[in-house]
């Protein structure tokens, strides 16, 4: 336990250090900033379309930090020391998910105030985008744990991550997209459902992908 929690520590320190964590928050706010620029400043059509672009903003926002999650532990022989230690390649996935999870879901949560002023959406929605949010980032953290393990040591792997990452976000993106309606409280069950299952398939899934890319 103690090891983990270190890992855990290292990462979220590390990404702290690097500036990494503000990557994704930049673009999300960026999105809400140029959007009502290119629709008008319709205030309707902002606060009726607002949530939606937030949700679309947010699942680009996790394709940015996929290719440093294991690259730079890889470039350092840190994940072949563990292996040589004897510490599971499903530990080190499980540590890096809850690592991303924190170091990407709240700074992100954080910015869904200032991104609710910029498209004048009332507190209600705000509400439920950030519910929805809360639900869906960890399900967004695990799916770019997975595609950055299976694409480690790829030629391109950004690009080929988002390929991967975009399409199994769909169901996240539609049941998130539907709690912002007043009435959707079975999309609330959904999303926590796929969230769930994505977080404890990603240490055995990213795990699995480890293991075959040290042994190829």
């Amino acid at each position: 336990m103690t090891l983990f929690l270190s890992l855990i520590g290292r990462d979220l320190a590390r990404e702290w250090r690097s500036g990494n964590w503000w990557l994704p928050v930049s673009f999300f706010l960026l999105v809400a900033t140029l959007y009502p620029f290119a629709v008008g400043p319709d205030a309707t059509l902002l606060r009726r379309t607002g949530g939606g672009i937030l949700w679309v903003a947010a699942l680009l926002a996790a394709l940015l930090p996929v290719e440093r999650l294991f690259a730079p532990d890889r470039d350092a022989g840190v994940l072949d020391q563990l292996a040589l230690r004897g510490v599971a390649d499903e530990m080190v996935a499980a540590a890096k998910l809850i690592a991303h999870s924190i170091g990407f879901g709240i700074p992100l949560l954080l910015a869904t105030v200032p991104g609710a002023v910029l498209l004048d959406m009332d507190g209600a929605t705000w509400g439920r985008l950030s519910l929805g949010l809360a639900i869906g980032t960890p399900a967004l953290a695990g799916l770019g744990v997975m595609i950055a393990a299976i694409t480690l040591g790829q030629r391109g792997s950004s690009a080929l991550g988002g390929l991967l990452l975009l399409p199994l976000a769909i169901p996240v993106l539609i049941f998130g997209a539907g709690m912002l309606d007043p009435l959707g409280n079975s999309a609330t069950l959904f999303l926590a459902a796929a969230s769930l299952l994505l977080v404890a398939m990603t240490p055995f899934a990213a795990g699995a992908a480890l293991r075959g890319a040290r042994e190829a």
